[in-house]
């Protein structure tokens, strides 16, 4: 609030509202200002506000928009800054109109970035995450078998993981067989298994709001040379950008250290996304690992390093595990090793 010479912040984003208050529920408005902080609700959340917010007042909103301009007029703030990720073009226009003198300053990657560097409370909660994850995964891939469809093994790994604790799937889990492992973010079809087959399961548990992140690509029967070849060109580039990251080193520098590998065995076209992306209370979060990224690692960031290549009609490898920048280098978070798995052989 001092370096962008603003009296106040309102925050709406559910990951920001539980970061800082606690506040789980769905819906609901951070004001802090240079006096106080109040959790504004509407009556859904006003015993759940009570009951897990800290350092903040909940109070009883009504009206919604016009509730929350009304409770901002009633502070008298000259300058505020407001979440541009939290709000609508047409919300931050009400609420503009609706408090003219308040100058409302938009706050792009603020919050972002004070998320992207974890506490060891925050590390603990991901390790917890990840666990429940892969000893989901472990049990489902081996139930994995010609015949079984995409959207069963879908199914299970999510049961899977609720049943040891998950608070629910990170995002909507990928089980991608044959030919549709082609498509990052496929989704679970009725297609069946068939021997050769490659299969991508990218899947993700969540601990006190903290996700985990984790890619295996795995092979149902003896794979061909041209699909040993392929995932081992993917495994290469995954390993060498693992191997870039420390602090202090820019993380352009760890794409480029995957997608290098990948461009010089003549994939480049191939590589169609990002190396990697922060995870935390989002599965999304900052920062990005990817050739036009600005930032600097640094202690503390915990991000994924999924390199991949994609071949329409025949197929494709991902290959993704979470890591966390120490002090002197990095810590792989997921335990599942990448070495090919080759199933029922």
């Amino acid at each position: 609030m001092r370096e962008r010479e603003i009296q106040g912040v309102i925050i709406a984003t559910p990951q920001n509202l539980r970061y800082l208050t606690g506040f789980t529920g769905e819906e609901g408005y951070l004001l802090v200002d240079e006096q106080e902080s109040s959790l504004l609700v509407d009556g859904r959340y006003a015993t759940q506000a009570l009951e897990e917010t800290h350092a903040c007042q909940p109070v009883l909103l009504e009206h919604g928009t016009k509730g929350v301009a009304a409770f901002l007029s009633s502070r008298n703030l000259q300058r505020v800054g407001v979440e541009a990720e939290g709000f609508s073009a047409a919300v931050f226009h009400q609420l503009r109109e609706s408090t003219p003198e308040s100058e409302m300053v938009l706050l792009t990657d603020e919050l972002s970035r004070l998320r992207g560097i974890k506490t060891a409370e925050e590390i603990a909660w991901i390790r917890e995450a990840v666990d429940i994850a892969e000893r989901a995964w472990k049990e489902v891939v081996a139930k994995v078998a010609v015949g079984v469809s995409e959207h069963s093994l879908a199914l299970e790994l999510e049961f899977e993981m609720r049943r040891r604790g998950s608070e629910g799937v990170a995002f909507d889990i990928i089980v991608a067989s044959g030919s549709r492992t082609s498509l990052p973010h496929a989704r679970p079809t009725d297609r069946t298994l068939e021997a050769g087959d490659f299969i991508t399961f990218d899947f993700g548990a969540r601990w006190q709001g903290y996700c985990s992140d984790e890619t295996c690509t795995v092979s149902l029967g003896a794979p061909s040379p041209r699909q040993r070849d392929i995932y081992t060109i993917v495994r290469e580039a995954h390993d060498r950008a693992i191997d870039r990251v420390k602090p202090g080193v820019p993380l352009s520098d760890i794409d480029a250290a995957a997608r290098e590998h990948i461009v010089s065995r003549g994939f480049g076209d191939r590589f169609s996304h990002g190396t990697g992306h922060g995870v935390g209370l989002a599965v999304h979060e900052w920062p990005v690992v990817g050739n036009e990224s600005k930032e600097i690692a640094e202690e503390g960031m915990v991000f994924t390093i999924e390199p991949g290549i994609y071949l329409p009609g025949w197929g494709g490898v991902r290959i993704e595990d979470m890591v966390r920048v120490t002090g002197g280098g990095y810590e792989v978070l997921t335990t599942i090793s990448k070495g090919m798995m080759i199933l029922g052989a």
